[in-house]
């Protein structure tokens, strides 16, 4: 967010409208220059951790111009009139022989595995349908799109139901969601609810995202201030707050939300740095090292090159139940490039091996997961 450069030219003001709607602090619907530099210098300042709810979650009803209480065909008709360029919009998927067909939203700690996860489907043989609605850091969590997309709180009068179309036609398995701060069940159980009124099997994913040194107070002043012991805090730290929320969520709908343990891989994949097994990897965070080669490239926690691959082995063994080692060959991903360095190296094939062991380790070793390999064939039981 904070790369996103600022401009006064009408164009770049509209854009900048449509993809961040609370930069418009005075709701006329038009964008000044004065109001746009103020919302990228507080965008600058990091992702904010608090932030005004409105009060309108508070209440046992959405008010009645929500999208979700409309009608299917209401719904798909708004998204044509919403996305007119959007000429031939597809809500409806046909049921595959192998794949569930997935909606998501999510941030920029989902981004990657969203990018990775179909590729990884394509090489075990199948396509995976995919709709998501995502954004940057607090645009992409599970509140702000259920408001986005609804039309409601901030959002009255401007809806853009991009999932809620979709979902309402009864062909959908399964929801993915990155998580955020202050995160609510609410958050998280009118999507199930809207999904199950349509889609009464889904099925519903919850990423734990993986250690920020955000957590750290005061902030390390360099990587000697790390070891394994600290990121295993800090993922506890984590996994204590989601795993309330989870349990609340689980005692409403049974057998119905799962985690995908990313976190619980990126903590394997520190371990593995630690012990000398990734001998590409240069050091823990790009931020504190200045090196490429990263586990991760910021304070924040975005991941380094190559750990795409690892994010979208987790999503991939934890919705098909499937070790990735069993995928034979190599997989297709994209090049990775730097936006100042250009094309990098790929992980090498002893690398992306390992990730696709340190996935499955984590999915099967969380209970929270749904996912189980008592005979150790690689396969969920």
């Amino acid at each position: 967010m904070s790369s996103l450069a600022f401009s006064q030219t009408e164009g770049q003001l509209k854009q900048l409208l449509q993809r961040y709607p609370k930069a418009d602090k005075d709701r006329n619907g038009k964008l000044t220059p004065n109001e746009a530099k103020s919302f990228m210098a507080s965008q600058r300042q990091g992702v904010p951790m608090k932030f005004r709810v409105n009060p309108g979650w508070s209440k046992n009803r959405f008010p009645e111009n929500a999208v979700c209480y409309m009608p299917p065909s209401k719904i798909q008709n708004l998204y044509k009139r919403v996305f007119p360029k959007d000429f031939k919009p597809i809500f409806k998927v046909p049921k595959p022989n192998i794949a569930l067909r997935i909606v998501g939203t999510g941030h920029s700690f989902m981004a990657p595995g969203y990018k990775t996860f179909p590729i990884i489907c394509r090489a075990a043989g199948f396509e995976q349908p995919l709709r998501t609605h995502t954004g940057g850091g607090i645009t992409g969590s599970a509140r702000y799109k259920w408001e986005e997309e609804n039309g409601i709180f901030d959002f009255t009068n401007k809806p853009k139901p991009k999932l809620l179309s979709a979902i309402s036609t009864g062909s959908w398995d399964a929801m993915m969601w990155g998580p955020y701060y202050e995160d609510r069940a609410e958050y998280y159980s009118c999507w199930i609810d809207f999904c199950l009124k349509h889609n009464p099997e889904m099925e519903f994913y919850l990423s734990d995202a993986w250690p920020s040194l955000r957590q750290l107070n005061p902030p390390p002043k360099s990587e000697d201030d790390l070891n394994l012991n600290v990121f295993v805090k800090l993922d506890k730290e984590k996994d204590k707050n989601l795993k309330d929320l989870v349990e609340e969520l689980e005692q409403k709908y049974p057998n119905k939300v799962h985690i995908i343990p990313t976190s619980d891989a990126m903590v394997l994949a520190v371990q593995a740095y630690y012990q000398g097994k990734l001998p590409e990897v240069k050091s823990i965070n790009r931020w504190l090292s200045g090196e490429t080669y990263s586990i991760w490239r910021d304070k924040l926690g975005h991941l380094g090159p190559g750990f795409e691959r690892l994010e979208g082995y987790v999503f991939y063994a934890t919705v098909y139940k499937r070790s990735p080692v069993h995928i034979e060959g190599e997989i297709p991903f994209k090049s990775i490039i730097d936006k100042k360095l250009g094309k990098l190296n790929d992980p090498s094939k002893e690398m992306d091996l390992l990730f696709r062991h340190i996935a499955w380790k984590a999915v099967i070793n969380n209970p929270m997961s749904g996912v189980l390999d008592k005979n150790k064939d690689g396969i969920g039981d």
